[in-house]
């Protein structure tokens, strides 16, 4: 199996089963055109959050780490009317970017975009006192997944859904030696949940156009 046959059957999926209409396909090329590293996630993996999102019957969703807005417009199109969507974003580049293709979806009014670092921000959210999020989705920096994933705990309730992205690492979560700190701060926070009475976790592998990798799921208790 290689990375070439991953792409083509991501690619029939996508063909097959995804509606990726002209506003998804704009936030991709305007985040290319202005040079954000490609690293959305795929057509199949963004309808994947939306469906979770659905099933969850998700009405405040908060995101972090925004990149272009592509994931962003995916999960927002699953709330229900009233529905609202914060997404945190370090880069402001990246989130001018975001801004202009949620608006491009005719989603500005349902998602909020915040700049800073989502350590400074998330402790904002949690003083405003808002209503718990129901779904949240961590795909920011991962040396930082253990505190990014306790807050979530603050900001959630009992049945609220915790996503974290890029789990697998090609494989290099096994390594206990590894002194990479993505790698580092995937181990910890898989630790962390294992070992958290208050919520329910598993992980999966994936393989597809973004590579071998793989998305934690943790169910709030």
């Amino acid at each position: 199996m290689s990375q070439e046959i991953w792409t083509a059957v991501d690619e029939h999926f996508v063909d097959q089963l995804v509606l990726h209409d002209e506003a998804l396909m704009a936030a991709l090329r305007s985040s290319e055109e202005a040079g954000l590293p490609a690293i959305n996630v795929a057509p199949n993996q963004g309808k994947l959050l939306q469906m979770l999102a659905k099933l969850n019957g998700a009405k405040r969703i908060l995101e972090i780490g925004t990149l272009g807005g592509y994931s962003s417009i995916w999960m927002a199109r699953a709330l229900p009317a009233g529905g609202k969507m914060v997404t945190l974003e370090f880069e402001p580049l990246h989130a001018k970017v975001a801004r202009a293709n949620i608006e491009r979806a005719g989603l500005a009014s349902v998602v909020e975009v915040r700049v800073g670092a989502a350590l400074d921000l998330l402790p904002l959210l949690f003083e405003e006192h808002q209503e718990p999020f129901d779904l949240v989705f961590i795909d920011a920096d991962k040396l930082n997944n253990p505190h990014y994933f306790q807050w979530a705990l603050k900001l959630t309730k009992s049945g609220s859904l915790i996503l974290i992205d890029n789990v697998v690492r090609g494989g290099a979560v096994m390594d206990a030696d590894s002194e990479d700190p993505n790698v580092l701060g995937v181990r910890k926070v898989l630790e962390m949940i294992g070992k958290e009475s208050r919520v329910t976790g598993t992980a999966i592998q994936t393989v597809g156009s973004k590579g071998y990798d793989g998305l934690a799921l943790v169910l709030v208790n």
